[in-house]
């Protein structure tokens, strides 16, 4: 696994280049406001129903949507799905974490099982 490091606020932070976390939006809550897809468009889509759902590369997960079918999310756009989901006035998209909390500790630091 590749990694480097980047700010976060007072310290270094050491991120992975691998998928950490997963998306899905629960399609009933979505108000079709776009913001989601303001912030991470390679990750979210409006289709012609007004509706937003997931990509992964070009595969859009409209079959069934929702939690049935969890987009991978590259890590360069990891604080854009976060922050969509953050300011999602439908509260519809859900993240997933795939590594534990130990891929974002201070770069240098003791892991936390040590």
């Amino acid at each position: 696994m590749k990694s480097s490091t980047a700010g976060l606020g007072d310290g270094m932070v050491e991120i992975h280049d691998s998928a950490r976390i997963q998306v899905w939006i629960d399609q009933d809550l979505c108000t079709g406001d776009g913001i989601c897809t303001d912030h991470a468009p390679e990750v979210f889509t409006l289709l012609e129903d007004g509706i937003a759902y997931c990509l992964e590369g070009d595969k859009v997960f409209n079959d069934p949507g929702g939690s049935a079918e969890l987009a991978t999310v590259p890590v360069h756009m990891e604080a854009g799905v976060i922050a969509a989901a953050a300011e999602c006035p439908g509260e519809c998209i859900f993240i997933e974490v795939d590594e534990p909390a130990e891929a974002l500790a201070p770069a240098g630091a003791a892991p936390l099982n040590a």
